[in-house]
């Protein structure tokens, strides 16, 4: 994986995962997986999601038309994978976050959270990069979402059986993200190294 020179933050977590957050273009990493901001039924037409296709080409499309086929709509529990197409990135995970209102959003983001991480894992994978999900277009409010976010990265690290995934990124596009992200992340982590 190629150096991250944008890092905002980084913190080795325990299983020896080093976590880090960077403000940059998710499509443009070099790494094994990233997360797109998906809607239930694959339809990448706003947002990261809109980015990623554009970058990646339709090849992505292509393969998530064919995913809900044969699966049906993802679901906070139960993302899907696809090839990444041209991205440096070798796969893209498409996980659905809570439009805010929905109800019981904070639970359904740390379960989106989660399964990504799994299934990350399960696929083997060593690196995954994620966006701040669920706070563009589905409205949920930033500094929650990022709590949530480090908590299920946080639990992830603590808990995980599996040796595979030990590089994770949270790749942030705007400030209000890298202002909300980097809070939560001193509230943690305070003694970690900060890079401004």
């Amino acid at each position: 994986m190629g150096s991250i020179i944008d890092s905002i933050r980084r913190v080795t977590l325990p299983n020896d995962i080093e976590f880090s957050i960077v403000q940059t273009d998710i499509t443009q990493l070099d790494v094994d997986a990233i997360v797109n901001a998906a809607n239930a039924s694959l339809q990448h037409g706003g947002g990261v999601a809109a980015a990623i296709v554009r970058a990646g080409g339709v090849t992505i499309q292509t393969e998530s038309d064919r995913w809900v086929h044969e699966h049906g709509k993802i679901n906070p529990e139960h993302p899907a994978l696809t090839s990444a197409g041209d991205l440096p990135a070798r796969f893209v995970i498409h996980a659905v976050g809570p439009i805010w209102g929905e109800g019981d959003e904070h639970r359904k983001l740390d379960q989106a959270i989660a399964s990504a991480l799994a299934l990350a894992e399960d696929q083997g994978l060593n690196s995954l990069a994620l966006p701040a999900i669920s706070t563009g277009i589905f409205r949920f409010p930033v500094n929650d979402a990022a709590e949530i976010i480090l908590d299920s990265i946080a639990r992830f690290a603590q808990t995980k059986q599996g040796k595979n995934l030990k590089t994770i990124i949270i790749a942030l596009w705007d400030q209000a993200a890298v202002e909300a992200f980097s809070t939560s992340f001193d509230q943690r982590w305070a003694d970690a190294e900060s890079i401004l």
